[in-house]
């Protein structure tokens, strides 16, 4: 009878612990913070940056691109102009 009370509150522990959430390990703000400027720094070690010269080349390239869309949009914007003049029978 001792046995079965010693195994029926060893169950009655068991069933108890199964309830109890897990305790977290719970970082304050700092820590976080640390933790996270720590792993950017990794990550920013990984970066392949490109060289002064590929800079130079791709700024290039994105000026003249600019330069481009905008002459073919400045044209597109007279050329629609000048044909609602003609519509409307105005001068511009």
């Amino acid at each position: 009878m001792a046995d079965k009370k010693v195994e029926a509150k060893k169950a009655d522990a068991k069933k108890a612990d199964a309830k109890k959430p897990a305790k977290k390990n719970k970082q304050n703000v700092f820590q976080k913070l640390f933790k996270y400027l720590s792993a950017c720094k990794g990550e920013l070690k990984k970066i392949t940056w490109p060289s002064p010269k590929q800079t130079t080349k791709n700024f290039g390239i994105v000026i003249g691109v600019i330069v481009v869309v905008g002459l073919f949009i400045f044209g597109l914007d007279r050329g629609l102009f000048a044909l609602l003049g003609l519509v409307m029978n105005t001068s511009a």
